[in-house]
């Protein structure tokens, strides 16, 4: 629970903590049908071949004596759930959780398209406040999620409460570009393309304004690191993508 007088950020803005979780449903409510196709437009479809790499770092088995289960959190339109599923050819069973209804109704959506329909569930749920079993996954999977969450270090021991031991944790996200000139380019870019091509997309451009602020408020990869370690994980390690636009962490439940 938050405490009174507990604030946050909410972008550039600073919010009562209590209310962050609403700000950022509303976001995800505006943007839920085009979300998929506005990271096509906005990483000229990179973001494919980071979620690629993601799933093949994960490198879900494709048999064994029990189920493989993942939990895909802040998944809602299905896509790292769908990699992971393919990637396994059916035999992961992967829990796609979302706190926003609409992002969970899009993937609910496609997924009667996919391959292995059977192979995923949909769960609402808070990444605070899980309602999993402890040691009931081999890996929780976040991609583009975590800096949305109010309490980031209490959504990490909740990753950690649900991973089984030898259990490992993939969290996506971007990051902030380090290569001198590129940063620049990379910031005019952010701040004067991709707003309006949100409006002009979705009828909005203010969503998209609050997810550039929130890529510059989340901790830097060394930082962000040491909240894994944090929570419990252990032989944790990041790889970035692309000039460091997005960061790739890696954990284990030792």
């Amino acid at each position: 629970m938050a405490q009174p007088g507990e604030t946050t950020h909410f972008g550039d803005r600073i919010v009562a903590l209590e209310d962050k979780q609403g700000l950022v449903d509303k976001v995800f409510h505006d943007v839920a049908d085009r979300y998929d196709l506005m990271n096509d437009l906005m990483s000229m479809g990179v973001h494919r071949l980071w979620k690629d790499a993601m799933v093949a770092e994960l490198a879900p088995p494709k048999a064994g004596t029990r189920p493989y289960r993942v939990l895909d959190m802040a998944g809602g339109t299905g896509d790292i759930g769908e990699r992971i599923v393919n990637r396994s050819l059916g035999y992961a069973e992967v829990v796609v959780s979302d706190i926003n209804a609409d992002m969970l109704r899009v993937g609910e959506e496609r997924a009667t398209g996919w391959r292995y329909p059977g192979q995923v569930s949909f769960v609402q749920a808070n990444a605070e406040d899980l309602p999993f079993e402890d040691n009931s996954f081999d890996a929780y999977t976040i991609a583009f999620g975590i800096r949305n969450v109010p309490r980031i270090q209490k959504a990490l021991e909740e990753a950690h409460r649900v991973l089984r031991r030898g259990g490992r944790m993939l969290v996506l996200e971007f990051s902030q570009v380090d290569l001198p000139g590129f940063d620049a380019l990379y910031r005019l870019y952010s701040d004067r393309v991709i707003p309006p091509m949100g409006r002009v997309v979705t009828g909005d451009a203010q969503p998209y304004q609050y997810f550039i602020e929130s890529i510059r408020k989340f901790p830097e990869p060394g930082r962000f690191s040491a909240m894994l370690t944090e929570a419990g994980f252990r032989r944790v390690r990041h790889q970035s993508f692309t000039g460091n636009i997005a960061t790739l962490f890696s954990g284990w439940k030792i």
